[in-house]
């Protein structure tokens, strides 16, 4: 993570967002107000998608349960990827 003054990051914006999109990491910048983490809009969304899927109680249990499954040697059952999605390619 790369840490910046909020003078620095200010002097600089176009590049620290360019280096923030481009190395997909986070850049903390510090004022006397506080402090904002800066990280690229598809990471963004993926963790939000992310807890999502966690806050969701049937499929975290399902993600549990396939972790659990995988340690001990098992596959999981499931669909493929042609069944799941079948409907996109007719």
């Amino acid at each position: 993570m790369n840490a910046l003054s909020l003078q620095e990051a200010s002097t600089n914006l176009p590049y620290v967002i360019a280096e923030t999109i481009k190395n997909s990491d986070e850049t903390l910048i510090v004022s006397d107000e506080g402090a904002v983490i800066m990280i690229d809009k598809d990471y963004w969304e993926e963790i939000q998608e992310t807890l999502c899927l966690l806050r969701d109680k049937k499929s975290l249990a399902a993600l549990l349960d396939g972790h659990q499954q995988r340690e001990q040697g098992l596959t999981p059952p499931g669909k493929t990827i042609d069944e799941v999605f079948n409907d996109l390619s007719n």
